[in-house]
């Protein structure tokens, strides 16, 4: 049994003041840990805070957690915790202020995914990201085809930001719908101007065509392109 009020058990119980030297080295060592673990992981599980923010949230609650809900978790150590963390907060953001390299590596930066109504093949290569998820965030967006998008651009929250093109400029561009929507094809049925599934690169054909190469990606499945405005 414990009695209430019990000012040892509460600051300190069992451990001694010398372990809190141990806390700050816990607390780096798992600040470290949480940070590169969603630095590598990618982007699309973080969205509206930052890699940064979202590093210093979860290890606050995590500190937080247990002094809560458990007796026999000291309070002392978790305000140690609480110090390392603001101490490491102002250390970062004074970083990132004097060195946009640092800030770059630490928060990312924006990272172009469309230009022009087409994919931006070299950001995609490096991205976590699928064409699935890409293609729906789109779709949402109230986008019918890249011909729509002049500029699409992943932000270092996650979110997707979309500059569109006037309607008078909408220019032919790749289906952003599901498979299902619309047709695919190796061999072209009918003159008229194709999308390449792979890039959205825009090219006519006479019809006839046996697996035509894409001239940006050389990919080979092409679908109709698409000519309509945006209903926003």
């Amino acid at each position: 049994m414990f009695s209430a009020f019990d000012w040892q058990r509460m600051l300190l119980d069992e451990v001694t003041l010398g372990f809190l030297g141990e806390v700050a080295i816990r607390v780096l060592f798992g600040y470290t840990l949480v940070f590169l673990f969603l630095k590598f992981s990618g982007r699309r599980g973080v969205r509206q805070l930052s890699i940064f923010e979202l590093v210093v949230i979860l290890t606050l609650g995590a500190a937080a957690g247990d002094v809560v809900v458990f007796h026999d978790v000291p309070m002392l150590p978790a305000a140690m915790v609480f110090l390392c963390i603001l101490v490491l907060y102002r250390a970062t953001t004074y970083m990132m202020q004097c060195s946009d390299r640092f800030s770059y590596w630490v928060e990312g930066k924006p990272v172009t995914l469309i230009h022009d109504g087409m994919y931006s093949l070299e950001s995609f290569r490096h991205m976590n990201i699928t064409d699935d998820e890409f293609l729906m965030e789109l779709r949402q967006q109230s986008v019918e085809h890249l011909g729509q998008v002049r500029l699409g651009i992943l932000e270092v929250d996650g979110n997707i930001s979309l500059i569109y093109y006037e309607p008078e400029e909408v220019r032919p561009g790749l289906s952003v719908l599901p498979p299902e929507h619309r047709r695919e094809y190796r061999i072209i049925p009918l003159e008229g101007t194709y999308a390449c599934i792979n890039c959205g690169c825009v090219q006519s054909f006479d019809g006839g065509e046996k697996e035509p190469a894409c001239p940006r990606c050389r990919g080979t499945e092409w679908t109709f392109a698409l000519t309509t405005t945006r209903q926003a």
